[in-house]
C-alpha cells in the first residue's frame, strides 16, 4: 500500500474521534505539533507564534475567541530592565501568589511569603507599582479553528477592574457572563485593545453564543494535554553561553613544580694571599672570564 492510499479516502479522519486522537501525536512531536502555540499582545498588535517563530500579525485591533480554560492568578518579579530584544527569565514567581514556586531557586526566593516580599510594596516598581506584577495564563481558542489551543497571558491591567461603558477587563467580564449563568466556553467572546491605554490593555465582550457542535468541539479542548501546558506556569531556564561554559569546564593548568632553593653556604673568611711580583710575559695578557660559561654553569646547576 502507498503512502497516497493509506491516508485517502478515510472516512473518518474529520469526525470527532479522530480528532480527540490526535493528542497522542502531539506528546509524540513533543507538544502543540511541535511547538507551544501562543498570542502575544506585545506592541499592541496580536501576534500568532509557535514555538519561538512568529507565524503572524493582526492588522486588527481585536480577535475573536473562545475561552477554553483559565489558570489562578500568578506573579513574577524580574530584576532586569526589559529589553524586547534580551528576553530575561524572572528573578522569582508564584504560581498561586501567596509563597514562591517550588522551582524557584533558593537564593533567588525574594520572601518566604509573597505578602511579606518587598517587592510587593508599592513604589518598588515603576512610579507607584509594584515590581512584583500580576498575570494570568488563559487557554483559548480561535473562532475559525475550534481545534487548536493557544495561551493568552493578560497583565494585571487585563485582568483587573471595573467594566464601565461596556468596556471589560476580564473579571469584570466573567462576572457579567455569570450574571446570564453562561460559561465562557459557550460563547464567541470579543478581545480588544483599549485606545487610551499606552501599553497592551485589553478589553473582553460577548458577540454570539456557540452552536452545539461547535461547543462540542470546544469541549473536546478542556482535557486535551495542550490546555493543561498552556496553563502550567513553567519558567525556562536561560540558555547556558557556549563559551562561558568552556572555559569553566577547561582544566586548570597544572602548577609549576617548586624549584629546591638552594643552600647557600657562608663563605669562610679567607687570609688576603700575599701577592708574589711576577715577571710579566710581555707577549700575554691578562684573559677575561668567559661569561656564557659562566650562565652554563648557573643552568647546569
Amino acid at each position: 500500500m502507498s503512502d497516497l492510499t493509506l491516508f485517502e479516502g478515510n472516512a473518518l479522519a474529520n469526525s470527532d474521534l479522530f480528532k480527540s486522537l490526535q493528542s497522542t501525536t502531539n506528546n509524540l512531536l513533543g507538544g502543540s505539533g511541535g511547538g507551544m502555540r501562543r498570542i502575544s499582545i506585545r506592541g499592541r498588535r496580536f501576534r500568532e507564534i509557535v514555538g519561538s517563530e512568529q507565524i503572524s500579525v493582526s492588522k486588527s485591533d481585536s480577535m475573536n475567541i473562545v475561552i477554553i480554560n483559565a489558570a489562578k492568578i500568578s506573579r513574577t518579579y524580574y530584576d532586569a530592565v526589559y529589553d524586547p530584544d534580551k528576553p530575561a527569565t524572572p528573578h522569582c514567581w508564584s504560581a498561586d501568589t501567596q509563597t514562591p514556586s517550588p522551582d524557584v531557586p533558593e537564593d533567588q526566593r525574594m520572601a518566604a511569603r509573597c505578602m511579606d516580599c518587598p517587592m510587593n510594596v508599592k513604589g518598588s516598581g515603576q512610579g507607584e507599582s509594584r515590581a512584583c506584577r500580576y498575570s494570568q495564563r488563559v487557554a483559548v481558542a480561535l473562532e475559525n479553528s475550534l481545534d487548536k489551543i493557544y495561551q493568552l497571558q493578560l497583565p494585571a491591567t487585563s485582568v483587573f477592574g471595573d467594566g464601565r461603558d461596556g468596556k471589560m477587563p476580564m473579571q469584570a467580564y466573567a462576572r457579567f457572563l455569570n450574571a446570564h449563568n453562561t460559561p465562557p466556553i459557550a460563547v464567541v467572546t470579543e478581545m480588544y485593545f483599549d485606545e487610551d491605554s499606552d501599553g497592551p490593555k485589553l478589553f473582553f465582550k460577548p458577540l454570539r453564543p456557540l452552536s452545539e457542535e461547535e461547543l462540542k468541539e470546544a469541549a473536546v479542548l478542556l482535557d486535551d494535554p495542550d490546555t493543561a501546558r498552556v496553563l502550567t506556569m513553567s519558567v525556562a531556564k536561560p540558555k547556558e553561553d557556549a563559551g562561558a561554559r568552556a572555559a569553566l569546564e577547561k582544566p586548570a593548568p597544572a602548577a609549576k613544580p617548586k624549584e629546591a632553593k638552594k643552600e647557600v653556604k657562608a663563605e669562610e673568611p679567607t687570609e688576603e694571599p700575599t701577592k708574589v711580583a711576577k715577571k710579566s710575559d710581555s707577549g700575554s695578557k691578562d684573559a677575561d672570564p668567559d661569561l656564557n660559561a659562566i650562565v652554563d654553569a648557573w643552568d647546569d646547576d
